[in-house]
């Protein structure tokens, strides 16, 4: 699987309503039925960002991930995307890779909100996770995670980066410039899907969801409106990017404790 076809998913969403939110999703997703490998949600895409005050806890046999599988078998393509789960008494922020046959990774977001209260409500993921899908190496990462480039770094391990995110409109220079950064340090295509519209705490959300290519040039960048766009990665172009810059054997070793 040298191209990996992706739909990146910029929705508008519904505050503190994953029913509306999986009808409205879903019905995005159907409209590129058969033309994805993989559906890419923002974060907290059933509720947006902390706006599952009062909304039933669901766990990993819950209806969200029911429906992701669903939407997988019945579209043709993995769906990818976060939502809240509740745990052995914890809740985490949990980014989740959905097949037809199951969840194919998880990853618990390592770095929490602390400035907007995220630490709060939810519990903090320890594992860095790197999945396959196909002959691609996937990393997955979630919203705040983005400026932490150790975290983020690659250790020959990963070719692409998915991280999703509700980044507001008075940060947005930093989610662009941040994405560009990750790309061109970890010579790795980096996908960033962000939401639109306002949430129930007043903040908007400009989308500017975005592809980088493995030298950091801008693939696919989305503007402000609710869409969805598809764009075809190429795992021989990192290799060759790789290859005519080798910038990674010259980088530092370090471990994350």
């Amino acid at each position: 699987m040298d191209t990996l076809r992706t739909l990146l998913v910029q929705a508008d969403l519904c505050w503190n309503d994953p029913p509306a939110n999986r009808d409205r999703i879903g019905q995005i997703i159907a409209a590129h039925a058969g033309s994805f490998d993989l559906a890419v949600l923002p974060e907290t895409f059933t509720t947006g960002f902390l706006g599952d005050e009062g909304v039933e806890d669901e766990g990993m046999d819950g209806p969200t991930v029911a429906w992701m599988r669903d939407a997988a078998r019945a579209h043709g393509g993995l769906v990818a995307g976060s939502l809240v789960i509740a745990e052995n008494g914890r809740r985490y922020n949990r980014f989740l890779v959905v097949g037809a046959e199951g969840v194919l990774a998880q990853y618990d977001k390592r770095h929490l909100f602390s400035y907007g209260g995220e630490d709060d409500h939810y519990t903090a993921g320890k594992e860095r996770v790197v999945f396959r899908l196909g002959d691609w190496r996937v990393n997955l990462q979630l919203c705040y995670d983005l400026r932490f480039p150790v975290w983020c770094r690659n250790r020959g391990d990963y070719d692409l980066v998915l991280l999703v995110a509700n980044w507001p409109a008075r940060r947005i220079h930093h989610w662009s410039s941040l994405l560009e950064a990750r790309a061109i340090e970890n010579q790795a295509y980096v996908v960033g899907v962000n939401r639109v519209g306002r949430d129930g705490k007043g903040l908007d959300y400009p989308g500017c969801s975005v592809v980088h290519g493995p030298m950091g040039e801008k693939v696919l960048r989305l503007g402000d409106e609710e869409t969805a766009q598809r764009v075809d990665l190429s795992l021989s172009a990192v290799h060759a990017a790789r290859e005519r810059f080798p910038f990674q054997a010259d980088a530092d070793s370090f471990d994350l404790r």
